[in-house]
């Protein structure tokens, strides 16, 4: 019944987030790309302080170990992102001098790369991540599984509206970029395929697996989507932006209610 209910809470995150993504990029609803910005960081900070980090504090583990562990997954994936970007500057500063170009920074932050299959292979990796960090959640509670696979499928959105992009430009083709990042997005079933069997044979550290998907949550909505909401607008523009991001936290406060209320 876990493996089950991890393989489709992987599937649903890591398909259907590429899908909405395309949505937003390509559809009829890219007009609310900022409204589902909002939305995901408050979800994903929601899902954090509200599911998985009092599910691990109700273990016996000091609570001085599992904030040693928030701090460390924080600085971790500080780093991490750090790597990404260095590798995709230092591939497209090499693609730039070959083609005596001037390379251009991509609108998130990161410098575009000189092919698709450097965005590719780093989705992949990220989409085998949040299938593991899935599983540890299902494993600890169905509910909280649940709710742990809808908080990535809505952060992993803006991350393959990116992607989509890059690989729009790089192939020049809509529907091959989109089936690229939709089989790069299935590898989170691997994650959490993986993870079953990796939490499953290390049950005793499963609630340092869920601090470490709380510190990837709060890092992914304060260091990504946070700072692309932080512009210069409209009293009607800001007060909707509040007006999602409160959305997104009372969604998930309302899950948290009706699992405890069950």
């Amino acid at each position: 019944m876990v493996l089950i209910a991890i393989l489709a809470g992987t599937l649903a995150a890591g398909i259907g987030s590429v899908w909405l993504a395309a949505a937003l990029s390509f559809g009829v609803l890219s007009r609310y790309t900022q409204h589902m910005l909002s939305l995901a960081a408050g979800a994903l900070m929601g899902t954090a302080f509200l599911h998985l980090l009092p599910e691990a504090f109700e273990s016996e583990i000091a609570p001085h170990r599992l904030f040693m562990t928030l701090l460390v997954g924080l600085v971790f994936f500080f780093l991490l992102d750090k790597a990404e970007l260095w590798h995709h500057g230092h591939e497209h500063h090499h693609a730039a001098d070959h083609d005596h170009e001037v390379p251009h920074p991509h609108e998130h932050g990161h410098a575009h790369p000189s092919g698709g299959w450097t965005v590719l292979a780093g989705d992949s990796v990220h989409c085998f991540g949040d299938g593991i960090l899935i599983a540890s959640a299902f494993i600890a509670d169905l509910r909280l599984g649940v709710v742990a696979a809808l908080a990535v499928l809505a952060h992993e959105v803006p991350h393959h509206m990116g992607d989509l992009l890059v690989l729009r430009q790089s192939t020049g083709d809509r529907k091959a970029a989109l089936l690229k990042v939709t089989l790069a997005g299935a590898i989170t079933a691997l994650g959490g395929l993986i993870g079953y069997w990796l939490v499953d044979q290390l049950h005793d550290y499963l609630t340092y697996f869920l601090v470490v998907a709380s510190s990837s949550f709060i890092y992914v909505a304060l260091a990504d989507l946070i700072p692309q909401l932080q512009k210069r607008l409209s009293l009607r523009e800001t007060l909707a932006q509040i007006a999602w991001l409160l959305v997104g936290i009372g969604l998930v406060t309302l899950v948290s209610s009706v699992a405890h209320g069950h």
